[in-house]
């Protein structure tokens, strides 16, 4: 089994010109022609991990925000303090996009990188963020689900996608106990 310790991680520095196939047309479309130019237009940042010279998976990530509207309940709002509850929205960074290629799938891949996300974000957390968010594709929800992200609403947000979220304080609080 690949594991996420045997890879290397890299940013993105230009077009790509290696082939990558996740079985999904648009993620990997989004590496090979889009992912590039919205890190030029500091819109995301994207990582490939590679696993010798292949590219086994990446992620891209960018700023993101929770409404307090979006909650379903205002009862979810309660894993904030109640000083804060009144914010009209709270810190997260969307993940935009996150892909493994076929040859690597079936691994675990998916959950350590979600797993490594997680920990890169509560280390790294230079400016804030409470939530990982993701608009997840019909067929991954019950994957985003299984590593602990929470529907933000019952809804579809289209025809395609679930807009979900991770708490990363419950995570930190952890890590500070040990």
């Amino acid at each position: 089994m690949l594991q996420l310790a045997d890879c290397t991680f890299e940013r993105l520095n230009g077009l790509l010109n290696e082939t990558f196939d996740c079985g999904d047309i648009d993620l990997n479309e989004f590496l090979r022609d889009d992912a590039f130019p919205h890190q030029k237009e500091l819109l995301a940042v994207t990582c490939l991990i590679r696993y010798g010279s292949d590219i086994a998976a990446y992620f891209s990530v960018l700023n993101d925000k929770i409404s307090s509207e979006e909650f379903p309940s205002k009862s979810k709002l309660r894993v904030l303090p109640f000083s804060k509850r009144r914010y009209k929205s709270y810190p997260a960074v969307k993940l935009g996009r996150l892909a493994v290629a076929s040859h690597f799938q079936g691994q675990d891949l998916g959950t350590q990188l979600l797993d490594y996300i997680k920990m890169w974000f509560i280390d790294r957390n230079k400016t804030g963020c409470r939530f990982i968010t993701v608009d997840a594709y019909e067929q991954a929800v019950s994957f985003y689900e299984r590593n602990g992200f929470i529907p933000l609403s019952e809804q579809p947000e289209d025809n395609h996608t679930k807009l979900m979220y991770f708490d990363l304080k419950p995570v930190a609080e952890q890590l500070e106990a040990l």
